[in-house]
């Protein structure tokens, strides 16, 4: 099963991320955790160990392995470098989640990014079409580093959305965004909700079957967001609902993979 998540900054993307790989991985499923969103931190927000998340690096700044899989240091190279032996090496590991980080794309004009670029696609198209285990991917709202080749390996993409009208209008240009890609199921996740009010303003913009269950606002939540180491994987800071989301976002994916 491999998920998409995105979503405007601030909404609480990343933490929702690490709390659906948190889920899966207490019901014993083991769990690629992917941080493709270079401004925010996954793996803090997961608990993982500082000293561990300081010397990983990203995997498009590997240079010497982007080098040796893409053909040398010149101007020609592979378009299809072999990485499938690579990627638990480039992991942090603790029970069974697996956390990486893949780097941002790289933009025209800064240099000759073609080569970095082709590998970190490659990596990723290794992790969405031949792992078996659930890969949960944490992107920035631009979902840059999907493409029509390896949106072919995403079951669902969740855009999470505060009640507020900026960010429910960025969740529907993302949606649309996955939808051109080609993505097979596209999920809208209203996050801190409070009130009676903000419930009736999500549901007046999505339909019913674009919404997953919303997730209230906790105190719980954003006291571990700012301890300073988080406490998730210890069970401290769990957001309200993951758990049915969980069962919701199963059942979601095996019904379409029948049809």
């Amino acid at each position: 099963m491999k998920i998409a998540i995105s979503g405007k900054g601030g909404v609480g993307k990343t933490t929702f991320a690490a709390n659906l790989i948190r889920a899966f991985a207490a019901r014993n499923y083991n769990v690629y955790a992917v941080d493709a969103d270079p401004d925010v931190s996954l793996g803090a927000t997961l608990g993982l160990a500082t000293e561990a998340l300081e010397n990983l690096r990203p995997v498009i700044e590997m240079k010497a392995i982007v080098d040796e899989r893409s053909g040398g240091s010149g101007a020609l190279f592979t378009l299809n470098p072999k990485v499938d032996d690579l990627i638990d090496e480039f992991t942090i590991k603790q029970e069974r989640i697996k956390f990486l980080r893949m780097g941002a794309v790289k933009q025209g004009g800064t240099a000759c990014y073609c080569k970095e670029n082709t590998f970190l696609y490659a990596v990723l198209s290794s992790l969405l079409l031949d792992k078996d285990d659930v890969v949960i991917m944490d992107m920035s709202a631009g979902i840059e580093h999907l493409t029509r080749g390896t949106s072919r390996g995403v079951d669902m993409i969740i855009i999470v959305t505060e009640p507020t009208r900026v960010s429910v209008n960025t969740a529907k240009v993302v949606g649309q965004l996955a939808t051109e890609l080609g993505i097979k199921q596209v999920k809208i996740l209203a996050n801190k909700v409070r009130t009676d009010k903000e419930k009736a303003f999500i549901r007046s913009q999505f339909t019913e079957a674009e919404l997953l269950p919303m997730i209230p606002f906790d105190e719980d939540v954003l006291e571990n967001a700012m301890a300073e180491e988080s406490g998730l994987l210890l069970g401290s800071g769990i957001m309200s609902g993951v758990d049915t989301i969980l069962d919701e976002i199963i059942q979601e994916v095996k019904v379409k993979d029948k049809q």
